[in-house]
């Protein structure tokens, strides 16, 4: 497997389906395909994890856990021009402006740019994304600095890390794929935390 640089990135984005990589929108291709990345922007939609007076979210027990995610999150939508504050400790799920979709022979991940880590801001997604992926990708957010952050909708959050895998992969359905905003957690849907935890529940 071997990391795409700035020349093979524009390639897979030349290329006909079902071969061709999509990153939609990009507002300015010559400043955000790097020499071995793509950056990307946080979009306007974001999950804010709430404090309730739920004593624990439980992913052993399926109902219960999609009854209290409705408690424990509310979506936010802000528009383009306006901030986010995100507080120190804060934690929230925020997803890239743009959209993603990778044949079958490639896979990314997602870092986040030092200059964003530099003032605390910590940011990581589910990696690696998978060959097939469609849809924009949920970043979880964490401010674990001492000032709180300034985000802007469309500002750049990220780095796509785009590799080539040796051969293709045939696409397997995720439970996360085509997502057009951040998604919560789905971990109750696992079949070892119920095998481990002795939950007797069939899904």
């Amino acid at each position: 497997m071997a990391v795409l640089a700035k020349k093979e990135i524009k390639k897979y984005l030349d290329k006909d389906f079902p071969n061709k990589l999509v990153i939609t929108p990009l507002l300015n291709p010559g400043d955000q395909i790097g020499s071995a990345s793509v950056d990307v922007r946080i979009g306007n939609e974001f999950l804010i994890i709430q404090r309730s007076n739920l004593p624990a979210i439980d992913p052993g027990i399926e109902t219960n856990i999609e009854t209290d995610i409705g408690k424990y999150q509310q979506r936010v939508r802000i528009g383009f021009g306006e901030r986010f504050i995100l507080h120190p400790g804060q934690f929230v799920l925020g997803c890239t402006l743009e959209y993603i979709s990778l044949p079958k022979k490639l896979t990314a991940q997602v870092e986040g740019r030092s200059s964003w880590g530099r003032l605390g801001l910590i940011i990581a997604t589910a990696t690696p994304i998978a060959p097939s992926f469609k849809g924009v990708l949920t970043l979880e957010l964490l401010n674990g600095g001492l000032a709180p952050l300034i985000l802007y909708p469309g500002v750049k959050i990220g780095q796509l890390v785009i590799s080539e895998l040796t051969s293709e992969v045939e696409p397997k359905m995720s439970r996360y794929m085509y997502p057009t905003g951040p998604q919560f957690s789905r971990i109750y849907e696992d079949d070892d935390i119920h095998k481990v935890w002795g939950v007797e529940q069939h899904f």
